[in-house]
């Protein structure tokens, strides 16, 4: 599949925009769609020479696909991949298995379906109108000149992007956020190797199920799917992996070398993401660049996904320059909470799943995980999470 917004072609030493959106991502393309649906043009600027498929796949919760329904986007991909029924989480220490089911809760439930990122993305930027994707495109500085309404960016091959709305969009390492003042995402000091396992003739798992198991200081989840990764694999292959049961040792041996990473998880402090300064005047960040979070709940492309279709509907109205910086102003406001609950929820989680870290408190953390967290917590995270419903775009003026 080849996406119709991939075209590039040379542009002038200075342009001016509507919106600028740092970043191809699932945050970008979806901001860039949810604008173009309520009227808005905008440019999107991607360092890399083309869309990125790291990451593999990812799992889109209800909220998500309500998300995506607003967008535009859900009925290309409803049909590839079946929703996910149940999720079985083993703690290999005590071998107790704690069933979850995940029941359609209304009629237009979608339910919890894992994807392909690269499937999302091209579902994603086949919306664009050709040329709205800028690629090889990196940021080197950003300044707002004087009582100018423009902000300049200044990419390095020499042009100048000016526009009257910004959007960072560019991930945990965002330079949209290190110029509004965020503080950088901390290391949660754990890590995570992901991939796809490729089983031509078939496998023998149970079919919409998720996996989970957790043990002494590490984790494994399968999910079914229609570094050096030689290395990665090696360490998986031979010491991470050689605990866990069969069925995860399968998997092991099935993966896709191409789709192997592994990489820290890092997360902005909730603190921050409430207090700290996430836009200045039609400056804002968006998706990873103001949420960065642990993959537990699987809520990161979700969120920015939610982010998306409220940045949208925020700006539907507005033309003036009070009015977008107003818009902006009202995305963040709602923004804020929701974000900092989930990103809090999400290292929690990991948290509790993992063990603690060290000492005493890895058994204080299975005490309260056995006792506590999966009878009375998680169950309350999920349907917080599933439930939410960021609402519908109004149709272009």
């Amino acid at each position: 599949m080849v996406s119709r917004a991939a075209t590039h072609t040379p542009m002038e030493k200075e342009q001016q925009h509507e919106v600028a959106i740092v970043g191809a991502g699932i945050a970008g393309l979806a901001t860039a769609v949810g604008l173009k649906r309520v009227g808005l043009p905008s440019l999107v600027l991607e360092k890399y020479p083309e869309l990125r498929a790291a990451g593999a796949a990812l799992t889109l919760f209800p909220n998500a696909w309500r998300a995506l329904e607003a967008l535009g986007v859900a009925h290309k991909l409803t049909p590839l991949y079946h929703a996910i029924e149940r999720s079985r989480i083993t703690d290999l220490s005590s071998g107790t298995t704690r069933e979850v089911p995940f029941s359609r809760t209304n009629r237009g439930d979608t339910g919890i379906r894992s994807v392909h990122r690269k499937a999302l993305l091209e579902a994603l930027a086949e919306e664009l109108e050709p040329g709205t994707i800028r690629f090889s495109s990196k940021i080197t500085s950003i300044d707002q000149e004087g009582s100018s309404l423009l902000t300049a960016l200044h990419l390095d091959d020499g042009s100048v992007i000016k526009a009257k709305v910004v959007i960072g969009c560019d991930g945990v390492h965002s330079v949209v956020a290190r110029w509004l003042g965020l503080a950088e995402a901390i290391d949660s000091g754990r890590s995570a190797i992901r991939g796809l396992a490729v089983f031509p003739e078939g496998h023998e798992l149970i079919n919409n199920e998720a996996l989970q198991y957790l043990g002494d200081g590490k984790r494994a989840g399968l999910k079914e799917m229609a570094a050096e990764a030689e290395l990665t694999l090696i360490e998986v292959t031979e010491n991470l992996a050689k605990d866990f049961p069969p069925e995860v040792q399968m998997a092991v041996r099935h993966l896709d070398p191409a789709t192997v990473s592994w990489a820290p998880l890092l997360f902005r402090a909730p603190w921050n993401i409430l207090l700290g300064r996430i836009h200045r005047g039609c400056v804002a960040v968006s998706g990873d660049a103001m949420h960065p979070m642990t993959p537990e709940i699987g809520q990161g492309g979700c969120a920015a996904l939610e982010d998306a279709v409220v940045l949208a509907r925020s700006l539907a109205r507005a033309r003036s320059s009070a009015q977008l910086a107003a818009g902006v102003e009202g995305y963040t406001k709602e923004r804020r909470w929701r974000s900092a609950g989930v990103v809090a929820a999400a290292y929690l989680s990991g948290w509790v799943q993992q063990g603690g870290n060290a000492g005493m408190w890895r058994w204080a953390a299975k005490w309260f995980r056995r006792r506590i967290y999966y009878r009375f917590i998680h169950p309350r995270i999920v349907e917080a999470i599933r439930g939410y419903d960021c609402g519908d775009l109004p149709p272009a003026e």
